[in-house]
């Protein structure tokens, strides 16, 4: 018998990576690691920012007419009021006290220790040790629900208040509000393109004594 050469003898096949199988697998590569860069990005730098220094806001209702309309795009300021106070005249978004998954967007009329008063049409203020009573005026209004009520705000309220009188649900309806509920003020209006700007409708232009 003819002993077997090694050209004769059966050779198995050997497996080699073909030249589309290597990019293929740096490509699932860089993937992953996209992926966890994209993760580690979201949960050290967006989630942050939108739980501590601004978040977006869609305005709904009329209850802050003619200023903001219905569908209104605004970016809310969370970080202000960490680091200062609210001022008169902030326009502010807050959580609703009777419902706090619903959130409100309103005017602040009344600072902690003020004493408000609406009479007819018209909103006085007498700050805290004064027992002087200030005229609020206020341009950015254009209607008003005649009613008369006196409210003593404590060291933690404010006194808020729609722009538009005749329909706001506000401080006038179900009391003052307490600055836990305050998630920040409107910073800036990104919708509708017309009406971009920072802090939209803020109003500042009261009485020195205030």
């Amino acid at each position: 018998m003819k002993p077997s050469t090694p050209e004769s003898q059966h050779l198995e096949p050997q497996h080699t990576k073909t030249s589309q199988e290597v990019p293929l697998q740096k490509a699932q590569s860089t993937f992953w690691k996209d992926t966890f860069q994209l993760a580690l990005i979201i949960i050290f730098v967006v989630i942050p920012f939108r739980v501590f220094v601004a978040q977006p806001f869609i305005v709904s209702g009329t209850s802050m007419q003619p200023g903001f309309q219905d569908r209104d795009y605004l970016i809310v300021d969370q970080l202000s009021y960490r680091l200062g106070d609210p001022e008169r005249g902030d326009v502010v978004i807050f959580r609703y006290p009777n419902n706090t998954k619903v959130f409100y967007i309103k005017r602040i009329i009344g600072l902690p220790g003020d004493t408000v008063i609406v009479k007819d049409e018209q909103v006085y203020i007498e700050p805290l040790g004064s027992t002087e009573r200030i005229t609020i005026e206020e341009p950015y209004i254009d209607s008003f629900r005649p009613e008369d009520s006196k409210t003593t705000l404590m060291s933690d309220q404010f006194y808020v208040m729609g722009d538009n009188r005749l329909v706001s649900s506000d401080s006038r309806v179900w009391g003052p509000l307490d600055r836990e509920f305050i998630t920040g003020r409107a910073f800036l209006r990104l919708f509708p393109l017309n009406q971009i700007g920072i802090f939209p409708e803020d109003y500042k232009s009261y009485p020195d004594s205030l």
